[in-house]
Parts: C-alpha cells; sequence; structure tokens
C-alpha cells in the first residue's frame, strides 16, 4: 500500500532537549571561573550532577562564544604604555632613527645608523660601521647638527634589539 505524503513532511526531528539551564549554568561557572576551558567546566557540571557529556558542553561553549585563547599576546603588556604616534606635518619636526644590520661574504657584520625626516622621507645621514656605541650616534648627531643648520623637535627611536 502506497502513501501520498511528502517527504518533507517526514524528515527527522531533532529530539534536543531545552538546553537553556544547562546554557546558564555554564556563564555561571564562566563569570566565577574566568580561566576554566570547556573541559574543566564540563568536570564542574558532572560532580553538580548535570547530565550532560563532553560534546555537549564544548559545542554550548563554542556557541556562546566562551573560548579561552591559548596564549596570552606577549606585547599586550608593552602595548598598554605606548603612546600614540603624532601627525607630522612640518619638516624637522621628528625624525627616525633606526640601525640595520647587514653582513659580508666573509661574515664580517656591518651596522648602519639610519637618521630619516618622518615628513618628507628625506634621509639625512647613513653611517656604517662594524660596532656602534653611544658616543658614536652623538657624533652622528653632532654632525647633522653642523652640516644642516637644523634639529628636529623629536627623535623616535625603534628600542629593539
Amino acid at each position: 500500500m502506497v502513501i501520498m505524503i511528502g517527504r518533507a513532511a517526514l524528515r527527522y526531528q531533532s529530539t534536543r532537549r531545552d538546553e537553556e539551564p544547562l546554557r546558564e549554568r555554564i556563564k555561571g561557572i564562566v563569570v566565577s571561573r574566568v580561566r576554566y576551558g570547556s573541559e574543566r567546566i564540563y568536570t564542574l557540571l558532572r560532580q553538580e550532577g548535570w547530565p550532560a557529556n563532553h560534546k555537549r558542553v564544548r559545542r554550548i561553549y563554542r556557541e556562546e562564544g566562551l573560548n579561552l585563547r591559548n596564549k596570552r599576546p606577549h606585547r599586550s603588556k608593552a602595548a598598554a604604555y605606548r603612546l600614540e604616534r603624532p601627525e607630522v606635518s612640518n619638516l624637522n619636526e621628528c625624525w627616525s632613527m633606526d640601525f640595520v644590520h647587514d653582513q659580508l661574504y666573509n661574515g664580517r657584520k656591518l651596522r648602519a645608523l639610519t637618521i630619516v625626516d618622518n615628513f618628507s622621507r628625506y634621509c639625512y645621514a647613513i653611517n656604517v660601521k662594524s660596532t656602534f656605541k653611544g658616543i658614536n650616534v652623538a657624533e652622528v648627531m653632532e654632525s647633522l647638527k653642523m652640516q644642516y643648520g637644523i634639529v628636529p623637535k623629536r627623535i623616535q627611536v625603534d628600542n629593539g634589539s
């Protein structure tokens, strides 16, 4: 005997239970225990008697956007104290000073001190030596002062290695 019923009427109906109480409990745990991931939350829920398996807890945890980062960003502390760079609008308002490293064919290392105007991108100096000391940088700045007769209002330095 054939019954004339559309296929859509007989499709699978999900029997998913009401997850709202479980969602609220997971959110409550996350508020009180901020660094807990889904596995620890699952363990707590099992100790409290909730009938949820780890896959369900993980799915709800992700759907609620509670995922933890694997690693904390290393530079966040330094970035918090970093100042905004003001916009430059004139010549000699701000110069950038940085070291560039390179190596010769025989393995000897070279360092180049570059001094550039941020507004015009004019390179005032490229001084190359094998090693630089603080006195050498001061000498380069003094020679620029003597040669051009100008000094910048501000010098920006990348304090890297």
